[in-house]
């Protein structure tokens, strides 16, 4: 499985990386490989709120259907519609292709947040 250096992962197997007080958020390679051949993605609107781990959508797939958590609180920026008509692209690379982008309304949330080694140890333990 690939881990990208450089994000914060969640439980769930969502990644977030930031620049400046914006969270570009997707799901790792963990979650597209455990999911298989994705068919759907479900996005939220631009300018919707969550907050930190609140479902924000879903992704679903030849053999499940899951929902995506936020990494953390914020509003919604902007959206990856490619994946409206396009939801393999998740498949194919899966930290090239994001979900949303949001506006992080506490940067401190991404204390709780596991780094690149904590993840891969997390992941070793799921399999």
């Amino acid at each position: 499985m690939k881990v990208m250096e450089g994000l914060y992962y969640t439980k769930d197997h969502e990644w977030v990386s930031i620049e400046g007080n914006v969270g570009t958020v997707g799901i790792s390679d963990y979650a597209q490989h455990a999911l298989g051949d994705i068919v759907f993605v479900e996005l939220p609107e631009e300018g919707d709120e969550f907050e930190k781990g609140e479902a924000f959508g879903a992704i679903e797939s030849v053999k499940a259907a899951s929902d995506s958590y936020l990494p953390l609180g914020g509003k919604v920026v902007e959206i990856n519609e490619s994946l409206e008509d396009e939801p393999e692209l998740l498949n194919l690379d899966c930290y090239e292709n994001w979900m949303i982008k949001v506006e992080a309304s506490d940067l401190a949330e991404l204390n709780e947040l596991m780094n690149a080694k904590e993840y891969e140890e997390f992941i070793s333990e799921e399999e």
